[in-house]
């Protein structure tokens, strides 16, 4: 973990809710896809935890959805400075992956799927990724991926656009092993349909952020985990529901 200062180079909407922040500054605390950054704010007392990305040499980059005064607040910057933690959390393990693997993401479950995506498909892999929204004006980043060579697939679930259903309506067959991130009912949903091992990453209220509070633990066959320390990324055989 590592705190430090970045300056906001880009703020912008890529949707009606989701917006893209650019940041630059110490990115070398980020070692992983899959970690998150915890964000200080004027007024407020607990930071707000963000998924990375992307980060690249001294930029930073953050998709977060307007759902509360913190998000709202960010919305709402066009410059200056922000206190950020980095390098928090464990982050995906792309060493299990094969050659074959399966991203699964939903709404803001999304972003750090991209930098997973990046990293595989730089080790060679054949990457297929599922991106689930409710409706086709929320959709995202599904260009994004395209570019860095991945076989995308859409799913909303009111059949607005691509395949009418949820992430698991597209799974597909010829797969090694998957990752996934997103609203908790979804990723029980994956992890009952998926036929292969694979990594989960959860999205939870934090307090602190960086594993002093227990205040986002789960159940999982080892005792209770800390989604911000030994999180957010757990592996389907220890997960306990």
């Amino acid at each position: 973990m590592k705190q430090g200062f970045f300056e906001i180079i880009e703020n912008k909407p890529l949707t009606k809710d989701v917006y893209r922040m650019r940041l630059f500054g110490d990115t070398g605390a980020i070692t992983a896809p899959g970690q998150f950054v915890n964000i200080k704010l004027d007024g407020l007392f607990l930071r707000r935890p963000i998924s990375v990305c992307d980060a690249e040499e001294k930029v930073l980059t953050i998709l977060y959805k307007v759902v509360g005064k913190g998000t709202e607040q960010m919305a709402k910057m066009e410059s200056g400075k922000l206190d950020v933690l980095t390098g928090l959390g464990n982050g995906y393990d792309t060493a299990c992956s094969g050659e074959k693997p399966l991203l699964l993401g939903g709404g803001v479950g999304v972003p750090p799927l991209y930098g997973l995506c990046k990293k595989l498909i730089g080790e060679g892999k054949k990457v297929r990724v599922v991106l689930g929204f409710n409706t086709k004006d929320e959709i995202f980043y599904e260009e994004e991926f395209r570019a860095l060579g991945a076989d995308v697939f859409v799913t909303t679930v009111d059949g607005s656009y691509g395949k009418k259903g949820f992430v698991t309506d597209a799974l597909g067959e010829d797969y090694t092993y998957f990752y996934t991130c997103g609203p908790e009912p979804m990723l029980k949903a994956v992890f009952n349909a998926t036929s292969t091992e694979g990594q989960l990453s959860f999205e939870e209220r934090m307090g602190c952020g960086f594993g002093a509070c227990m205040g986002c633990s789960c159940k999982t066959i080892y005792g209770n985990r800390r989604i911000c320390k030994e999180g957010p990324v757990l592996r389907k055989e220890e997960i306990l529901w």
